[in-house]
């Protein structure tokens, strides 16, 4: 393709049902030299770029009478184009278009793919504190509902319709790539519009966003308590797999408050400092999740060797922060707090950590019937996305501190027993001491998408994905299995290598 092509004169607008397109700008970015580190590229290794040049082109475009404005970008190979389209999703409150996505973009499109991403309307923004209420009490319902779903389908149409604009012919396959916020994407994409895409990769997906926890109190035990806590539940469970790798796999019975009274020599503050009962009661209850007042659970918890805590500018379950006198406090999982404030209480200024037990039910309870039907992406009925030949997989790391593994479990449990072939098209593989989506002492699925594509194009199935750990101190390699299988030792051999483990 002549780079005389990629220009904003040369290319007619994308054609989209409901939408007006309000620009289309495009220009040629030559030579493209550089490399994506593994993990920035999500469901691959990493990637090197040398001489890459693509067109870059920025459409923007609102749904009339909504008021709103959404941008997709796509950069499409000049002269080294694979015939795919590879679209990349978002992560926290955005739906792409963002640094972590052009990173991912890089490594698309220096491996030939047509790659594109959505702002889904809204823009730059971090935050909903930027968009979520139109005014105190009135909720911005087409942008959430864009965030939710229909920009994701916008992108597909607009995406295939610029490659064939472009090239002269649409993609033979186009997939979507996501994690945590793009995971869920993903599901909405196959759940849907299950024509908007042949084959995806949804990670960690933020399934049932409606779902969610809180935590906040005036005074808490400072973060050295809780890490000693994790570390003493390691201790006692690691070696229950048989491998003294630092990471819990399967069950672990240990008990926090086994270790209540325990000196621990607290980096926090420099001096040495008993675990205290608080901290056990706090660790209990992120393991064992949000309940009601009656005691009956509202979602899953997390693993116990999953980091909890981190300063307040961290996204973490349990944001804290300590003054030099010893004293503590904690703030609220960050994503959670602004679900609550802005779509559910509707008050930008609503003080969350002031919610009573039964307030917090209640908050709940509405959060399920005000949005599920928005933003919920648990519908197990996948049959339509099976029927037009789609392929789909998931990977879940067990130490993942903002979305518990225990969801992707559930959710592929309903669709198996709504559809006990789904197999056939969908696997989900669990990685015991990945976090989210990346890092820890886990190993990371590199071969995730490449997996897909070969399913997709070569009716490959995937039983097993090739993994690795990326920064821990030792790096062990591990082949995932397809859910329910996992990786079992063989009981001699080097434990971290793939090949001293089997599926069972």
């Amino acid at each position: 393709m002549p780079s005389s092509a990629c220009s904003s004169s040369a290319l007619s607008m994308p054609s989209l049902p409901g939408a007006e397109f309000l620009s289309l700008k495009a220009n040629v970015v030559s030579n493209v030299t550089g490399h994506v580190p593994v993990g920035a590229y999500l469901n691959h290794g990493d990637a090197t770029l040398a001489g890459v040049n693509y067109c870059n082109i920025t459409v923007s475009y609102t749904h009339p009478g909504q008021g709103d404005r959404l941008t997709v970008q796509a950069w499409l190979p000049i002269d080294t184009w694979n015939g795919r389209l590879q679209a990349i999703g978002g992560g926290g409150w955005q739906a792409g278009l963002n640094y972590a996505a052009s990173l991912s973009m890089r490594g698309a499109v220096g491996e030939g793919y047509a790659t594109l991403t959505t702002d889904g309307g809204l823009g730059t923004s971090q935050s909903p504190a930027d968009w979520g209420l139109l005014s105190p009490g009135n909720v911005n319902l087409y942008d959430l509902q864009n965030l939710a779903s229909t920009s994701l389908n916008d992108m597909s149409i607009i995406g295939k319709s610029l490659v064939e604009e472009f090239y002269g012919r649409p993609p033979r396959y186009a997939y979507f790539n996501g994690c945590s916020q793009g995971g869920r994407q993903g599901l909405m994409l196959a759940q849907r519009y299950p024509a908007a895409f042949d084959g995806i990769a949804a990670a960690a997906p933020a399934i049932n966003w409606t779902k969610f926890f809180m935590t906040g109190a005036d005074s808490v035990p400072p973060p050295c308590e809780f890490n000693a806590i994790r570390a003493a539940a390691i201790r006692a469970c690691d070696m229950n797999d048989g491998v003294p790798d630092g990471i819990i796999s399967g069950r672990c019975d240990f008990d926090p408050h086994c270790v209540v009274g325990r000196v621990i020599n607290c980096t926090d503050f420099g001096q040495l400092r008993r675990i205290s009962a608080q901290a056990a009661d706090i660790m209990e209850g992120t393991w064992r999740g949000p309940t009601k007042i009656d005691g009956s659970p509202i979602w899953y918890g997390l693993g116990k060797d999953v980091l909890v805590t981190g300063s307040m500018t961290d996204v973490a379950i349990v944001p804290i922060e300590c003054q030099r006198n010893g004293s503590c406090t904690a703030g609220n999982f960050t994503l959670a707090d602004d679900w609550i404030k802005y779509f559910v209480l509707k008050d930008a200024d609503a003080d969350t950590s002031a919610l009573s037990h039964q307030e917090f039910d209640d908050v709940a309870h509405m959060s399920h019937q005000q949005y599920d039907s928005i933003i919920g992406t648990s519908d197990p009925d996948l049959s339509a996305f099976r029927r037009l030949g789609g392929k789909m997989i998931t990977y879940h790391g067990t130490s993942d501190s903002l979305i518990p593994v225990d969801g992707s479990i559930e959710y592929y449990k309903k669709v198996l027993a709504l559809d006990p072939d789904a197999s056939d098209f969908y696997r989900l593989f669990l990685s015991p001491g990945l976090r989210h989506c990346f890092g820890g002492a886990g190993a990371y699925p590199h071969s995730t998408f490449e997996s897909l594509r070969r399913w997709t194009e070569e009716d490959t199935v995937p039983e097993t994905l090739a993994a690795a750990s990326v920064g821990s101190e030792r790096t062990i390699h591990r082949n995932l299995c397809a859910f329910p299988r996992v990786p079992v030792y063989d009981g001699q051999g080097d434990w971290t290598s793939a090949e001293a483990f089997h599926c069972a």
